[in-house]
């Protein structure tokens, strides 16, 4: 399992996110929770979601973010 602490070091730096699609989340961490312990979540500030050609996606102010690996999606519940 990755060192998630780590991010924390990362605070006010820019970080790139990469992810198997070639996709990238870019943004400054500007916290990280919890407090102490392996990160769960970190907030973005100033976020660029990219595609894998580098074509912007989305842009956000603020994008609360869970760094760690996914390892799988399901459906919970029915549409809406």
């Amino acid at each position: 399992m990755p060192d998630y602490k780590t991010l924390r070091e990362m605070v006010s730096h820019r970080v790139t996110f990469e992810f198997d699609t070639g996709s990238k989340v870019v943004g400054y961490i500007a916290s990280c929770a919890p407090a102490s312990g392996p990160v769960q979540m970190v907030t973005l500030s100033k976020v660029q979601v990219l595609d894998a050609g580098n074509n912007l996606v989305a842009k956000y102010d603020e994008y609360p973010f869970v760094p760690n690996n996914l390892i799988g999606f399901r459906v919970t519940e029915g549409p809406l």
